[in-house]
């Protein structure tokens, strides 16, 4: 296969209420979206940088710099061009993991499309649906939290993650605890506090949650090790899990017991397989995590959720969780579960009208010759 060139389209799409977490909240989804072009087909990938680099320390526009300056360019001398090739051709540039998956997956998409074969089949998917938990960001208050969570459980789905922060943790858990029940609950802290925090953290011991996701900073994996040692909720990472190596590190200090995979994060799904790898050699169980995707980038996590480590259901909500209209076909919750695309590749492409009507810049990246 051979790339001819990749355009790089931002996106912002409105979302359907604002999603607060201790980095800030967001109104609208601003994203980049990519589309590969070869002589065999075309491929569609999203990067799940946000606006600002606080997630990490990747952002939209910087994204869309080291894609069309470096990043495509890079692809210029590989010859049988397929996604495997990728991350060796691109290693010599130093992070930027989100911007390199998004590249990663439109060609692996566009492979995929060409051989008529879906992505959840070519990862090694056992599973036909997925089933679907949601992310609650933080509220004005605990009566609107309690109404907000007692939507998605109506809704149908099966597990709610709340996100905390210092100052909004111990009284929300009691709280949804109280009104709802022994329901399957979560909390996620985004790197919110510090490790001398252990004591309070550990008032969320009583409340039976199924983990308590990257309390500490992303780079503090002894922190982790540590708070792992003081309390009984068991700790899930997220931000520090960034390769296939540093999941065997941090499983190895005892820094979690949990694994999110978020494919972006990791530099792409052949890498987010590797982690799902190295956690199910270790019994350690994984879920896929979400970065407020369109269709796009929510195929690709349904097809990765489908594989058999991925024993919790993750942040792949439907459609309608974040976007009034989505820019493909939406994904629907039936029975608190989402179907896995079927078609080649993603199995899913951006509705041309929809994708024109949010798009805010589209430039084209050529394939030196």
């Amino acid at each position: 296969m051979k790339l001819t060139g990749v355009e790089i389209r931002t996106i912002e799409v409105p979302l359907v209420s604002p999603f607060r977490t201790s980095f800030g909240t967001e109104t609208v989804r601003e994203a980049l979206l990519l589309r590969a072009v070869t002589d065999e087909a075309e491929g569609w990938g999203e990067c799940g940088a946000g606006t600002a680099p606080l997630y990490s320390s990747e952002y939209t526009h910087a994204a869309a710099d080291v894609l069309s300056r470096f990043l495509v360019p890079a692809l210029a001398g590989v010859t049988d061009l397929d996604a495997h090739k990728v991350a060796p051709a691109l290693a010599p540039f130093k992070g930027h993991r989100m911007a390199k998956a998004a590249l990663e997956t439109a060609i692996l998409d566009a492979d995929l499309r060409a051989r008529g074969v879906a992505l959840g089949q070519a990862l090694g998917a056992v599973r036909d649906t997925v089933p679907c938990g949601v992310s609650v960001g933080i509220a004005e208050s605990i009566p609107a939290l309690l109404d907000t969570v007692a939507g998605y459980l109506e809704a149908g789905y099966l597990r709610i993650k709340l996100k905390i922060e210092p100052g909004w943790d111990v009284e929300p858990v009691r709280a949804v605890r109280e009104r709802f029940g022994a329901i399957p609950l979560q909390v996620d802290a985004n790197t919110a506090y510090r490790r001398g925090d252990a004591r309070h953290l550990a008032r969320l011991d009583p409340f039976d949650l199924l983990l308590l996701e990257q309390p500490l900073a992303e780079d503090d994996l002894v922190g982790h090790a540590e708070l792992a040692a003081r309390i009984t909720t068991p700790i899930c990472l997220d931000e520090s899990i960034v390769s296939a190596r540093a999941a065997a590190d941090a499983i190895a200090l005892g820094a979690c017991r949990v694994v999110n995979i978020k494919p972006g994060r990791v530099g792409g799904y052949l890498e987010a397989r590797r982690i799902h790898d190295v956690c199910a050699a270790h019994d350690v169980p994984v879920w896929c995590g979400g970065m407020l995707e369109t269709g796009v980038g929510r195929a690709a996590n349904v097809a990765l959720a489908a594989l058999p480590g991925f024993l919790l259901p993750g942040d792949t909500s439907a459609s309608d969780r974040y976007y009034r209209t989505d820019i493909t076909p939406p994904f629907r919750l039936e029975d608190g579960h989402l179907a896995v695309p079927t078609g080649p590749g993603l199995g899913v492409t951006p509705i041309p009208d929809v994708l024109d009507a949010v798009t805010v810049t589209k430039t084209w990246a050529p394939v030196p010759t």
